[in-house]
C-alpha cells in the first residue's frame, strides 16, 4: 500500500500557518515518513494532483483565483483541513469586507500611490467583492483555529488524519456539507 498523499495550500494570508507548521522542527521528518508531500509552497509541483488523501488550506477566500484554486482542490481531496484563523474565519484579510471593492481599490492604488497611481490590471488576480472563509466555498472536514495555530496542533492533527484516525486537537466539523 501507498503512503497516504500530503499537500499544503497557501490562499490570501501571511504563511504564519505554514510557518508555524515548519516549527515542528524535526517531526517534520518523522512526517516524511509518514506521507508523501504531493503539493505545497514549500515544493516545487506546479498543478494539483489527483486523489490527495489530505490537504491543509491556510487562508481566506479572497480572489478569483483563490476561488478557483479551492474548488479544484476539494475536488481531488479526501480530507480537507482549514489551517488558521484566515481559512476558518476570513480574518485579517476579511477586514475590507464591509468596505465597497472600489473604494478599497482606490485608497489602496490612487490615493496612496506614489508612482502610476491607479488599480493594477496585469498579474494580479480579481478581487472578489466579499472575503470569505473556506467553508463558505466549499465544504471541509476539519478545522484547525488560531492565528496561527500551534506547531503541536498542526502536527498531532496530521499526524491522525494520515494514519486515518480523528484528531484530538482540531475541531472536528462538517462545514458545508
Amino acid at each position: 500500500m501507498s503512503a497516504p498523499r500530503l499537500a499544503t495550500v497557501w490562499l490570501d494570508g501571511c504563511s504564519g500557518c505554514h510557518m508555524s507548521f515548519l516549527d515542528t522542527d524535526d517531526a517534520l521528518l518523522e512526517l516524511a515518513g509518514l506521507c508523501t508531500v504531493v503539493y505545497s509552497p514549500l515544493v516545487d509541483a506546479k498543478e494539483f494532483p489527483e486523489e490527495v488523501d489530505v490537504t491543509l488550506v491556510e487562508g481566506s477566500v479572497s480572489t478569483v483565483e483563490d476561488e478557483e484554486k479551492i474548488t479544484k482542490v476539494r475536488g481531488r481531496t479526501r480530507i480537507l483541513v482549514s489551517l488558521g484563523d484566515c481559512a476558518v474565519t476570513g480574518n485579517v484579510p476579511a477586514m475590507r469586507t464591509p468596505f465597497p471593492l472600489e473604494e478599497v481599490l482606490h485608497r489602496a492604488y490612487v490615493e496612496t500611490a506614489q508612482l502610476n497611481p491607479g488599480p493594477p490590471t496585469k498579474v494580479i488576480p480579481r478581487l472578489l467583492p466579499r472575503v470569505r472563509p473556506v467553508h463558505e466555498v466549499v465544504p471541509v472536514d476539519v478545522v484547525i483555529p488560531g492565528c496561527p495555530p500551534p506547531a503541536g496542533a498542526i502536527l498531532e492533527t496530521v499526524k491522525a488524519l494520515l494514519a486515518g484516525q480523528m484528531p484530538r486537537v482540531a475541531e472536528l466539523t462538517r462545514f458545508g456539507r
